[in-house]
């Protein structure tokens, strides 16, 4: 049976050069970069040519560069380092209603220490208003953090727009570039952020490493106390082998950008078209162009998320229905309730992302099974009967959405 990887949003599949600049890593070349024999001082050489890497690539200094366990602990360690550390300062933090969970959640848990937030509606194609942004903040406010590109449905946010505003109003600007580092340019100089969370399996890299760059100056916490490591901003004996693996894997991205953008963005366009012409009342999510160049997502009403997925899975096709971190949960998307998609029909979303292993044959074997599918489910479904193929989407689909109402 045929086997269509359409969840590179989840993870990637390490490439092949990135596993072979691993494995002497794992195994002759394991030294602990913090002693100073000549096994060690290997390992350290190779930590600190990654980390060159990765802050040229970035645009940063090596100094500004913190290796993690992954994008969501960089996540947690720019929020809450932040907060605890400008708590004189003020207590307000700003955020959007569609981040990823690792910040979300993060600001929520400082609620609980006594933290105020507000959480910014967005538009429905997923985009926070740089106005908004600016209205919310107040002289308490010392942190404001919007993801670059949202995870489940691709929109690339107004961040340059957003990074000015912050610095305007001297507060420190935190945005989530899991989703674009390695797939679409990101210099923080150019964006003008303060601080960048990024995670190697995103980008064909192995899973367990991330980097939170973190500009000069910045005033930010401790997240894991321990040791010295990372200029004393991260302890834990560094992951050697993903840190090496990370820098190997952005350093390929990089390089094939500008081609796999063209050419991932091309796949893309014609997986969108072919679902949006082939399926009535079938919903696209996320803004038509500004959006990531592999993200597919859709909302196909009268029918569940998950009884697509199980369907495609019948068939070697791997998807996603909402986030991959939240797959698991019979709850809508709430980046889908964000953008006003009504509860029932969010609960039909399916999210396909394609990356640099993916064909043309692959997007016409989905296109070729999916309105099979798709009728099947909805001929099961006790609302299908309201269902048309070919036809256009129901007004639900087509209504203004409410703004999600801001949180204080």
């Amino acid at each position: 049976m045929r086997t269509v990887y359409f969840d590179n949003a989840a993870t990637t599949r390490p490439r092949q050069e990135v596993v072979a600049a691993m494995l002497p890593y794992l195994g002759g070349k394991y030294g602990n970069p913090s002693s100073i024999y000549g096994l060690a001082r290997e390992a350290r050489a190779a930590l600190d040519e990654a980390r060159e890497k990765v802050a040229a690539i970035l645009g940063a200094d090596a100094r500004e560069i913190i290796f993690t366990g992954s994008g969501t602990e960089a996540d947690n360690t720019a929020i809450k380092g932040v907060a605890f550390a400008n708590r004189d300062r003020g207590d307000h933090i700003i955020t959007s209603a569609i981040e990823h969970h690792a910040v979300l959640d993060s600001v929520k848990r400082l609620e609980k220490r006594g933290f105020r937030a507000t959480y910014l509606p967005v538009d429905s194609y997923g985009i926070v208003d740089p106005a908004d942004v600016e209205a919310a903040i107040t002289d308490k406010t010392i942190l404001i953090s919007i993801m670059h590109a949202n995870n489940e449905v691709g929109t690339i946010e107004p961040i340059e727009e957003i990074a000015k505003i912050a610095k305007k109003h001297g507060v420190y600007f935190h945005t989530d570039a899991v989703q674009t580092t390695g797939h679409i340019p990101v210099d923080v100089n150019r964006l003008g952020v303060d601080l960048l969370s990024l995670s190697a399996h995103k980008f064909y890299g192995p899973k367990g490493v991330g980097a939170l760059y973190v500009r000069r100056g910045v005033r930010m916490e401790r997240y894991i106390d321990g040791g010295g490591q990372e200029r004393n901003r991260r302890a834990g004996t560094e992951n050697v082998a993903g840190i090496i693996g990370l820098a190997k894997a952005l350093e390929l991205a990089v390089a094939e950008m500008e081609h796999e953008m063209e050419r991932v963005s091309r796949l893309r366009d014609r997986l969108i078209a072919g679902v949006m012409n082939r399926i009535g009342h079938v919903r696209l999510n996320g803004h038509p162009t500004q959006r990531l160049p592999g993200n597919a997502s859709f909302c196909f009403e009268f029918i569940e998320g998950e009884s697509l997925l199980l369907n495609l899975d019948m068939l070697g096709v791997c998807g996603s229905s909402g986030s991959a971190c939240t797959s698991g949960s019979l709850e809508p998307s709430h980046v889908l309730l964000a953008m006003g998609i009504p509860h029932e029909v969010a609960h039909g979303s399916l999210r396909l992302t394609l990356g640099r292993y993916n064909t043309e044959e692959d997007v016409d074997y989905v296109l070729e099974h999916l309105p099979g599918i798709v009728e099947k489910l909805r001929a099961m479904s006790p609302f299908g009967a309201e269902a048309s193929f070919g036809g256009d989407s129901c007004g639900k689909c087509e209504e203004a959405p409410q703004p999600v109402a801001e949180r204080r």
